[in-house]
């Protein structure tokens, strides 16, 4: 086999092996992503939680704003509850600033939509269709250290009990819970990875949301706690991913959720943070990350504060009294087409015939050899394509040669017989 020939081979394998990786990774193959992930050949890690360290977000004039442990970077945003909105523009160490874009309309508006609102009474969501709430840990490490003596124990942390008084409160109102405990340790970036499968799995249900608990883990337990009710809790914080084509869907989701919670208990969502990740959230325009308290709270105030906030779960979902149907159609962003899924669609389309065009070209040009050819081999292609399709001239059968000078007349009709004839007949002649 010549040269040209193996570049032809290898040129059509690589083209064809690129764009199946492509077709199966942006369509959301999830064997596929956990086998690649596995060996980090794509890095689908989620920047996360930092181990003894967080960050400090300030404004433009030094005022802190908020604090974490995740990794910050330029581009993130935070709502607060009032709806001021800040985009991080510069990250050094273990400190970002912030800068006030102004007051975000979306969570004016939905403070005094649920704050004119009363919230209904929600009873036999049980016999609702597709009205259930799907809640999962990705991290089931997490632990409160006043009491469970330690921030972190692997597979069975404090974090399950968190999660346990969201389902209890939820079912004590009637809603129907798929809780699935499915460890994910151990606690790193590809955590999320892991629990993707526990996620898919639970979105076969077909849930009306799906909730990704955790904690925080900044060691002052004041800047969570707080007295709302009479009750010592701890706030929460919502988390949305930015690297997520539904993401716009998400936040507005987001935006409801702490808008109609805070409503009923006031500021028990301290903000929203739109973090770089995807937190598995382009699963439903329904998923969210929330934070109950930090690891220095006790258990007690993240699952009193998280019990609070699922008073609100029903009211946003539309799962209330008389409702009809799919509760999960009538969330923010889910009516039909879910809001940021026709984007996300044609972007991974787009992709993929963008790489499609550029392989393409590029095992023309490996098989050409030079540029020159390369034009050569597609203007012949298209001549040969314009002469497959396109008409054929029609026979000439009727010709009048009374037209033009110095031709004879040719019959309409050539009949076979007749000329055999007519061959013979002359043949006599010229005979005799």
């Amino acid at each position: 086999m010549n040269g040209s020939k193996l570049r032809i081979l290898f040129g059509t394998l690589g083209v064809l092996a690129l764009l199946l990786l492509v077709a199966f990774y942006s369509t959301g193959s999830l064997s596929l992503r956990h086998a690649l992930a596995m060996p980090k050949l794509f890095d689908r890690g989620t920047p996360d939680h930092l181990v003894d360290r967080f960050t400090t977000i300030v404004d433009e004039q030094g005022e802190m704003l908020s604090m974490m442990s995740r990794t910050v970077f330029i581009g993130d945003q935070l709502y607060t509850a009032e709806g001021r909105s800040y985009r991080i523009g510069r990250v050094e160490g273990d400190q970002a600033e912030a800068q006030f874009l102004g007051m975000d309309p979306q969570i004016v508006a939905y403070n005094e939509l649920y704050g004119n609102q009363v919230a209904p009474v929600t009873t036999n969501l049980a016999e609702q269709k597709n009205s259930a709430i799907a809640i999962y840990h990705s991290h089931t490490d997490e632990s409160y250290v006043p009491s469970d003596g330690t921030e972190s124990i692997p597979f069975k942390g404090g974090i399950y009990q968190v999660g346990k008084a969201l389902v209890d409160k939820l079912q004590g109102r009637g809603v129907t819970v798929n809780y699935d405990e499915t460890p994910h340790d151990p606690h790193d970036n590809n955590a999320y990875v892991r629990s993707r499968r526990t996620a898919a799995n639970l979105m076969k249900s077909n849930p009306a949301a799906i909730f990704d608990i955790h904690r925080d883990g900044v060691p002052d337990p004041s800047y969570y706690r707080a007295t709302v009710d009479g009750k010592q809790i701890a706030k929460l914080r919502l988390v949305v991913g930015r690297e997520n084509p539904r993401m716009d869907a998400n936040m507005d989701f987001a935006k409801r959720m702490m808008a109609a919670a805070n409503n009923m208990h006031n500021q028990v969502v301290k903000e929203i943070f739109v973090g770089k990740g995807d937190y598995n959230q382009d699963l439903t325009p329904t998923a969210l990350l929330i934070e109950a308290g930090t690891h220095t709270n006790t258990k007690e105030e993240a699952a009193m504060g998280i019990a609070l906030f699922s008073e609100a779960v029903p009211n946003v979902l539309g799962l209330a009294a008389g409702t009809t149907g799919n509760p999960a159609a009538q969330a923010p962003g889910a009516g039909g087409r879910p809001a940021g899924a026709a984007g996300g669609a044609g972007r991974a389309l787009a992709w993929i015939l963008g790489i499609t065009i550029v392989g393409g070209v590029g095992f023309l040009l490996i098989s050409s050899g030079s540029w020159e050819n390369a034009k050569k081999r597609i203007s012949g292609f298209g001549r040969e394509f314009t002469s497959f399709f396109g008409p054929r001239p029609a026979a000439r059968k009727n010709v009048k040669l009374d037209e033009a000078p110095g031709h004879r007349k040719v019959p309409e009709e050539q009949d076979p017989l007749a000329n055999k004839a007519l061959k013979e007949t002359k043949d006599d002649i010229t005979k005799d």
